[in-house]
């Protein structure tokens, strides 16, 4: 088991006296430190590692009821969503694992922060700023990537023991661990630790009061230290990062050269040859886009939309081929509030995923543009071809 002595960092700033508490997510031993060092410490003010959402959604237990599953596929958060939905689940399961309530520590911060009377300091950046971050940095062979690893990762929790979890807390182990995320995807271990080291340094140091507790994962104890006398642009950090200008010009090239290629085609090969390019390009787009949708066990309806909709918003930068089908697969079943009360307890397993409808539509929505996005590299290379065969 790791002491305490490990766990409790004692740190100053400008005449404040700071104690950092590492903790373990969805650990039994942290929770019951946390309670401990602030019942004994009677700080001024007590920070945790939360932003005002996470913050109100411990507070309301009911929140996935007030989902707008229509909302998010309009305003195009359906990956986000899912992938959300996905790190949340692994956590869940941990902790129902170990029969304890996940970020039980950061609610033993809060319940105890108000018996000795201290202020309580959201001390992370919003969970939308950094998920957005996230998104923004990542391609999609990279977002592809993240999400076949977060389903593979419910199958792992059973290999999990409370001995690993504790295991966690030590610094070599979880250097270990971030290193091996860095090495998969450095954008997440850049954007979802490093620059949140930064951002929980910033705001730790300029907590009100002269006695101050800071709870915080383990993982980030280690980052807070190296940052503790650094200057931090906390604007830089709150920002989203301009959309990749090469992904805008590119999204407009594929189509604009799929077209110019079919009209190529038809002048210089004849009718024949711009329609060969035409019925590759539609069941290319359109038959991977319907088994990405049939994968989602979605309606026969959404199906057909999909495989129908696909060759034509493949052309068209503005529209996906997931958000039609989505929006038909949410119409055709659309979620009742049953499906938001069970969510909680769906995404623990992956028949559940596929089970609730509200979780369904957004594999819906995310299979199907894989499917679509798979069908465009498939078809271009071969349009290509029949171009160079009659050119």
């Amino acid at each position: 088991m790791t002491t305490d002595v490990q766990m409790l960092h004692h740190l100053e700033y400008n005449g404040k006296n700071i104690t950092l508490v590492g903790t373990a997510h969805v650990s039994r031993e942290s929770t019951e430190l946390v309670s401990r060092v602030i019942e004994e410490e009677k700080p001024d003010t007590v920070c945790i590692e939360l932003c005002p959402s996470r913050f109100e959604a411990i507070r309301r237990n009911q929140r996935w009821q007030e989902t707008n599953i229509v909302k998010v596929i309009k305003e195009k958060k359906s990956f986000l969503l899912l992938s959300n939905l996905l790190l949340a689940s692994f956590q869940k399961r941990i902790a129902k694992k170990l029969d304890v309530q996940p970020g039980a520590e950061m609610i033993a911060a809060i319940e105890t922060a108000e018996q000795v009377g201290a202020e309580i300091w959201l001390a992370d950046r919003d969970i939308r700023t950094t998920l957005s971050r996230v998104w923004r940095a990542m391609g999609l062979w990279s977002k592809g990537k993240l999400l076949f690893q977060l389903i593979l990762s419910l199958g792992e929790i059973e290999e999990i023991s409370e001995e690993d979890i504790e295991k966690m807390k030590q610094a070599d182990v979880l250097e270990t661990l971030l290193a091996e995320v860095a090495k998969s995807l450095p954008v997440l271990k850049q954007i979802l630790i490093d620059e949140r080291d930064s951002y929980l340094t910033h705001k730790i140091r300029n907590a009100p009061g002269r006695k101050i507790v800071a709870v915080v994962g383990a993982g980030h104890v280690k980052g807070i230290k190296k940052h503790w006398d650094a200057a931090i642009d906390i604007q830089a950090l709150e920002q989203l990062p301009p959309k990749k200008k090469a992904f805008g010009i590119l999204k407009w090239l594929i189509p604009a050269s799929i077209l110019a290629m079919v009209a190529a085609g038809f002048f210089w090969g004849g009718a024949k040859a711009g329609k060969d390019m035409i019925v590759w390009w539609i069941a290319a787009n359109g038959i991977l886009a319907g088994i990405g949708a049939v994968i989602a066990l979605a309606h026969p309806i959404t199906v057909i939309s999909s495989v129908l909709a696909a060759p034509l918003t493949s052309l068209n930068p503005m529209i996906a081929a997931g958000w039609v089908s989505g929006l038909v697969e949410a119409f055709s079943r659309q979620p009742k509030v049953k499906d938001l009360e069970d969510l909680p307890e769906d995404i623990l397993s992956i028949r559940g995923f596929w089970k609730n409808k509200v979780t369904r539509i957004l594999l819906v929505v995310v299979f199907t543009n894989l499917g679509s996005s798979i069908g465009t590299f498939v078809a271009f290379p071969v349009i290509v071809k029949l171009l160079v065969g009659v050119s």
